[in-house]
């Protein structure tokens, strides 16, 4: 069983727990239900856009804490206010050290915001727009063509946005008309080994009708530019900043080299 496998083994458990705890009717309760998400996809398109979502995130399977005690509120608060176009917030806790509360905490900042975690039931899209967030992640590398299919049109009518992320060619057939974004991971999931060439080949065999991100891996602004040359419009981005005692300070840096 490789690590992919082992998330999406916990995370069916933890879902079916947190089911009981909290039903879905108490997850249409909350005060960010009702609210008209921001989206994700008409910032990465705006002339003046960094295109960069930045994210939270204190640890990874593969490297265990990068930033253990970092202040989510701060960070997010710094990264808003120097130009990302977007926040993604690890809510994984077993794995990548992250909360619901981080979301929730970010969600001050006026600005989209992506869950990032390992969606695999309608519960989690519901509890996705309960939190405050505007854009779902579904990954292909653990879910089908039906299941991302039945999944995105859910977050639609939920009021999401819908970022779908893909590894390899072989996931082409999950991107569907409810898909607002596609993502390119140059990390592979199951070996967590990066190859940034993932990104270039196959931003070709995608419907420029679908807005692109390139994610993991992006350390400088020459990556970045590469990827735009290739027709990218985002670049999400976490490690490079989180590594850093001043993560806020570290995207500042980067954004200014970027223009």
């Amino acid at each position: 069983m490789d690590i992919l496998d082992k998330i999406i083994a916990y995370k069916r458990e933890e879902v079916a727990v947190r089911k009981l705890l909290t039903p879905a009717g108490e997850l249409k309760q909350s005060i960010y239900f009702e609210r008209t998400c921001l989206s994700l996809k008409q910032n990465l398109l705006k002339e003046n856009s960094t295109g960069i979502i930045a994210e939270f995130k204190r640890k990874s399977p593969s490297k265990g804490f990068i930033n253990q005690h970092a202040d989510v509120a701060q960070v997010t608060k710094d990264y808003t206010f120097y130009g990302a176009s977007g926040l993604s917030i690890l809510t994984d806790h077993h794995f990548f050290g992250g909360d619901t509360q981080d979301l929730v905490q970010a969600r001050v900042n006026n600005i989209p915001i992506l869950r990032k975690d390992f969606i695999i039931d309608p519960y989690q899209i519901l509890a996705t727009k309960a939190m405050g967030a505007d854009v779902i992640l579904l990954i292909a590398a653990c879910l089908s063509v039906t299941e991302v299919k039945e999944l995105a049109a859910y977050a639609k009518q939920t009021g999401l946005e819908v970022l779908l992320e893909l590894h390899d060619e072989n996931e082409l057939l999950h991107i569907c008309n409810d898909v607002d974004m596609v993502g390119i991971n140059n990390r592979n999931l199951k070996t967590f080994r990066v190859d940034l060439n993932r990104s270039i080949q196959l931003s070709k065999l995608i419907s420029a009708s679908k807005i692109k991100i390139a994610e993991s891996g992006i350390d400088n602004f020459q990556t970045v530019k590469r990827f735009k040359d290739a027709g990218y419009k985002g670049f999400l981005i976490g490690e490079t900043f989180m590594k850093e005692t001043n993560p806020g300070h570290a995207f500042k840096k980067f954004v200014t080299e970027i223009k």
